[in-house]
């Protein structure tokens, strides 16, 4: 699609990511920006990220940029860093053929004997026996991920990935549009559409399922009936998905300005039981309100605020649940409890606090509980001036300030911290510390040697 027939233009595009982009046009590889950075640019947003696709490989991308690091294990991505901010640039990727693994960056290698789908070899080279109900999906996922990464073309890249919105580039040679799934039509009529069949899609990646729920709720975009039958089909494939990675949704989800929305889709279309039975149980009239309260304060900025912490985020999803945090004590098991086979024995401690299947960070959770106690403080306007500015020194005021604005509806509470932090002196850093005036030190005497006597004489 040429310059003329699209509304995205290079000067809303991130000056670093035109270097990085630039660079790499020099020196005769392939670049184009990718993703939902392009998307959100054709809706008239600001993006979040700006990523990169480029034929180069990894290191190449590291030759050009001193200020580059590789990340990644399954598959290298190149990071390229000014100051803060961070452009990721990827190799253009493709799904590997039946028969094909990847032996090592992304560089295929021919396997000679594979077994049909639905079957696993057996040691003495008889007939594939067949897989029992319900492995056939695991050896279906754990095989597409075996095959998912290693280098391809920008075609191969776009039919890739998950929602044809996010496959579109942006061609800074030409200042075109390419779209090779139809993301242009779809993104003009305001549908979320999966590339592919959306039910082997999520068996491949289930948090894809989350990820169309929140896109929708974002962008105020329909979801393609397809994609909900496969939703409802393989919700609860998202049980076997990584922990942590779920709890980084949650947190994308909540920073994202529709955190109500989305979660009244996820609780919907059924994919909070399977993370978290006591959201799924507790998704009615307090968390909806506490979660609207987020989307109202995170709509005041550009961007994401740095206030929005993770303490202040899980509380607003634990207090409405009546989970607020208690004191916790984190204790080590007697040397008795940890010897294996002792009479003494006794089961392991939890690791730390869950939310469900999701690990909540220890941190996270005293600093909610820290916050939370910090309240009845901020409410008390009547301690006298030395000791409120004391309070704004402490290092919980920023959460516990934002939690007040956000959940305390005491906008002149607020105000009156907000003027007082202010006017406050700057909290001193590790070098600002005044030095104490030196002490003369007091001159040693110096001591008077006494004669050593060996056999009568000095010596």
């Amino acid at each position: 699609m040429p310059r003329a027939e699209h509304t995205l233009s290079r000067r809303e595009i991130d000056p670093d990511a035109l270097k990085v982009l630039y660079r790499l046009r020099q020196s005769e590889h392939t670049a184009y920006l990718v993703g939902g950075s392009v998307r959100d640019l054709l809706l008239g947003r600001r993006p979040k990220d700006f990523d990169i696709g480029t034929s180069a490989h990894p290191y190449q991308i590291k030759k050009l940029f001193r200020n580059c690091w590789i990340i990644g294990r399954r598959f290298r991505l190149a990071h390229v860093k000014f100051g803060p901010k961070v452009i990721e640039v990827a190799t253009f990727r493709r799904q590997l053929q039946p028969g094909e693994e990847i032996v090592q960056d992304g560089v295929p290698a021919h396997v000679p004997h594979t077994h049909p789908h639905g079957s696993v070899p057996t040691p003495d080279g008889a007939e594939p026996v067949p897989l029992e109900a319900g492995q056939e999906d695991r050896a279906r996922r754990d095989h597409t991920l075996g095959r998912e990464n290693t280098f391809g073309t920008p075609e191969e890249d776009a039919f890739r990935r998950d929602f044809t919105i996010n496959a579109l580039f942006y061609d800074i040679a030409t200042f075109s549009i390419i779209d090779y799934t139809g993301g242009m039509e779809d993104l003009g009529a305001g549908l979320v559409r999966s590339i592919g069949d959306p039910e082997v899609r999520f068996l491949e990646d289930p948090v894809r399922m989350m990820r169309a729920i929140a896109l929708a709720s974002r962008l105020a975009f329909t979801i393609d009936p397809p994609i909900m039958r496969a939703i409802e089909l393989r919700r609860h494939e998202l049980a076997s998905s990584s922990s942590a990675r779920l709890l980084e949704e949650y947190y994308k989800i909540l920073r994202a300005g529709a955190a109500e929305k989305t979660f009244r889709g996820l609780a919907a279309a059924g994919l909070l039981e399977p993370v978290s039975l006591e959201l799924h149980r507790g998704a009615a009239g307090a968390l909806w309100r506490s979660l609207a309260a987020v989307d109202a304060y995170r709509a005041r900025f550009d961007g994401t605020p740095a206030t929005l912490s993770n303490a202040v985020l899980l509380g607003s999803l634990l207090v409405p649940l009546g989970l607020a945090p208690q004191a916790i004590r984190w204790q080590k098991p007697s040397r008795a409890e940890a010897t294996e086979g002792s009479p003494m024995a006794k089961p392991m401690r939890p690791a730390g606090p869950q939310l469900g299947r999701l690990p909540l960070a220890r941190r996270d959770v005293e600093q909610l509980r820290h916050l939370l106690l910090f309240q009845r403080r901020l409410r008390d306007v009547t301690a006298g001036s030395r000791a409120q500015r004391v309070l704004v020194q402490r290092s919980i005021f920023q959460d516990a300030l934002t939690w007040l604005e956000i959940h305390g509806d005491a906008p002149e509470l607020v105000g009156h911290w907000t003027a007082l932090a202010g006017s406050a002196p700057p909290e001193p850093g590790p070098g600002d510390a005044e030095t104490p005036p030196a002490v003369p030190q007091r001159k040693r005497r110096r001591r008077r040697r006494r004669p050593f006597r060996r056999g009568g004489h000095v010596v």
